[in-house]
């Protein structure tokens, strides 16, 4: 298997990244040898995240689509043609079998450029409602791949033959997470339950505070890993930083380890993107999200989270509801319940429990003729 080439395209946040990573990764593990090449952003993270997994990697300029009125669409427009463009030169040099789209604003330009050079492509959703990105490129798709079964009904009818409901991609590194290693890894002795708040790569402001403010009353009872974020920093409402030590760690940014911190974790916090929720659910963890929400966001995390809750798979605070009482009263009332506890780990396993990414890589080796 090393006559083809596979282009992937998609980022802007690490939501669009690591799922096509992971597709990447199980391609490889299927024995497939041939190019692997990336069409992504300007970020320097995405940049790094791609090239430590392999693959080639090719930056075009991209604009953000935004459903509010705004003086920056304009340049937005001349920076999605500028990415058109530039994607359609990279495609015609890679000559791609297949391309696949992990979405994102980033992916919109090669998907274009892709059909208007004949290269089928597959477009792939994460969220329960498909995104802007998604709904422009799933028109000249040949398959739209979802994550939930829901997510068809929430596509145009023309389009649902062509929709395949796959899971959520997650890397095989998560899927190996270990326990021992990642309680070792914060000196946590054996009966000590273990909270992990997710801030996110970037910070999440709102779930820094709240562990900041939650702290007090939840390391009586468990230990608190946090995980801040780049621009977080563990600052409460006060601005003033959460000690270390005495039952809590902060942690800016977790790479390798987190799939054995998260091994580790009774009970994880943090927001409800695709991402979050797939990683820990592989791993049969009960989650409390934190949904983005309001007026800067299209509601696909408040989705997510009730989704999730509605199956017992976790506890959604949504706007006022997100206040320190209310989440520390959420966590401990959980710590209290092992049934419970080990019910909605278990529901989170069953709802996303699935090996997307193999599954996708099958099917992408299929329909190119490459099938192992």
């Amino acid at each position: 298997m090393n006559g083809s080439t596979i282009a992937f395209t998609g980022g802007g946040t690490g939501g669009h990244v690591y799922p096509g990573l992971a597709v990447a990764q199980a391609l490889r593990a299927r024995g497939f040898e041939g190019r692997l090449a990336w069409i992504g952003s300007t970020k320097d993270s995405d940049r790094s995240a791609v090239a430590e997994a392999g693959l080639e990697y090719y930056a075009v300029p991209s604009g953000k689509l935004r459903r509010e009125v705004s003086l920056e669409n304009l340049s937005d427009a001349f920076r999605v043609l500028a990415g058109y463009a530039a994607a359609r030169r990279v495609l015609k040099s890679l000559g791609p079998t297949l391309l696949f789209s992990k979405g994102g604003y980033v992916s919109v330009p090669p998907c274009a450029a892709a059909a208007s050079l004949g290269i089928p492509y597959f477009t792939h959703e994460s969220d329960l409602t498909p995104g802007l990105a998604t709904r422009l490129n799933a028109g000249k798709a040949e398959r739209i791949l979802v994550s939930y079964a829901e997510t068809v009904e929430h596509l145009r009818p023309a389009l649902r033959d062509k929709a395949l409901v796959a899971g959520n991609p997650v890397r095989a590194s998560v899927r190996r997470g270990d326990a021992a290693r990642g309680r070792a890894l914060l000196g946590l002795g054996e009966g000590i339950p273990l909270v992990f708040f997710l801030g996110g790569s970037q910070g999440a402001r709102q779930v820094n505070e709240l562990a900041a403010a939650a702290l007090p009353r939840l390391r009586e009872a468990a230990f608190v890993l946090h995980q801040t974020g780049a621009a977080g920093g563990a600052a409460g409402p006060d601005g003033a930083a959460a000690p270390d030590g005495n039952r809590y760690k902060s942690i800016a940014y977790i790479r390798d380890e987190l799939p054995d911190l998260l091994a580790a974790a009774d009970l994880v916090v943090g927001r409800a993107g695709a991402g979050t929720l797939w990683e820990c659910a592989a791993l049969g963890k009960p989650m409390i999200l934190v949904p983005l929400c309001g007026s800067g966001t299209r509601g696909d995390q408040v989705d997510n989270a009730e989704l999730f809750a509605r199956s017992g798979a976790g506890v959604s605070l949504v706007g006022a509801e997100a206040t320190a009482e209310r989440l520390a009263d959420e966590i401990l009332r959980l710590l209290a319940d092992p049934a419970r506890l080990r019910s909605s780990g278990e529901a989170a396993r069953a709802l996303a429990g699935r090996d997307a990414a193999a599954e996708i890589a099958d099917l992408i080796l299929r329909r190119i003729g490459e099938t192992a």
